[in-house]
């Protein structure tokens, strides 16, 4: 009941989570700091109640270290958030994120010198070939846009889309190398993955004082939003404020889900599981929002998709629960 409780969770947060931020950035494009700072704030203050225990329980790793991992996590969280303000729609940003499994396999055979079986590095060049496919794809969109406008103004709209890609890139990267550095933590101090995510979203708390003016003028366009009552209490509120406090709800529902299934399934599961709703979110930002995508967008998700699968060996996986445990005895063999 965990498992499938867990998974239920994923599903719901995560989806609705992805709902609430388009609606969110449809709305006002450069939001992304607010809303960064709205979950973090959250998830810090729910962390310090019940995991600090209102700060007397000591963590079990040193604070220096997670000083570094924050810095990452930090960087990592703005950038892709920041980006949507750099003509990046929504459908692409979900699947350049799927690209970690790049970025994790050229970080881990530079840095821990890994070595990998033919099938991971297939694997890695599918979804290599599915991203360029969605970005080709949404460059040529955005040139027919840019080719309506002045000649000026197409320069001005493929230097921002341009830029916002090499973002979403660099994040890419760093959160690949945050993930290393967190292992390695893991492995010399034990898993004590609730208590990362507290400080995770505590420490970098203050560094939200340098986009100050950015977050408090959002704050202000979202005071300045149409009215909406909310039914079950009869509280009147403005409605960017009600997709905010949504969005945040969401997001931390969603990351309670994936703790519960790291805890519950294997780091397969939870990858499998993670890739679905990624799927998911995608199908329902297309068809609900109406984003634009062609055949060619199709072709690449689907690819990305293929080589997540085949990266994560799911297809082994779901042979071995189908044949019982003798399959899985043949395979040790």
């Amino acid at each position: 009941m965990g498992t499938v409780f867990a998974i239920v969770l994923v599903f719901v947060g995560c989806c609705s989570n992805v709902v609430f931020l388009e609606l969110l950035v449809r709305e006002f494009p450069g939001c992304g700091n607010l809303v960064t700072f709205a979950q973090f704030a959250f998830i810090a203050l729910e962390g310090f109640i019940f995991e600090t225990d209102f700060g007397r329980k000591k963590p079990a790793i040193p604070i220096r270290n997670y000083v570094i991992m924050v810095a990452m996590f930090f960087t990592v969280s703005v950038i892709n958030n920041y980006s949507l303000h750099f003509n990046i729609a929504m459908p692409l940003h979900m699947i350049f994120r799927s690209g970690s499994l790049i970025a994790n396999m050229i970080l881990g055979i530079i840095i821990l010198k890994k070595r990998y079986p033919a099938s991971k590095y297939l694997a890695i060049a599918l979804v290599s070939v599915g991203i360029f496919i969605c970005t080709i794809m949404s460059a040529k969109q955005l040139q027919n846009v840019a080719n309506e406008g002045s000649e000026e103004q197409g320069f001005y709209a493929i230097m921002h889309w341009l830029i916002g890609i090499a973002m979403l890139t660099f994040a890419l990267l760093m959160s690949a190398r945050m993930g290393i550095f967190q292992e390695t933590l893991y492995k010399q101090y034990g898993k004590h993955s609730k208590e990362a995510l507290f400080y995770n979203h505590c420490l970098p708390l203050p560094g939200f004082l340098l986009l100050y003016t950015n977050i408090y003028n959002y704050c202000v366009y979202f005071s300045q939003s149409a009215p909406v009552v909310i039914p079950v209490v009869g509280v009147t509120m403005p409605i960017m404020w009600l997709y905010l406090l949504i969005n945040v709800i969401t997001q931390y529902v969603c990351i309670r889900g994936v703790f519960i299934l790291t805890t519950e399934c294997t780091s397969l599961t939870v990858t499998l599981v993670v890739t679905l709703r990624k799927f998911f979110s995608l199908i329902f930002s297309i068809i609900y929002f109406q984003n634009p995508f062609t055949a060619w967008h199709w072709v690449g998700t689907a690819v990305v998709f293929l080589g997540t699968l085949l990266y994560t060996e799911v297809w082994s996986s779901i042979r071995m629960v189908l044949h019982g445990p003798d399959a899985k005895k043949k395979k040790a063999e």
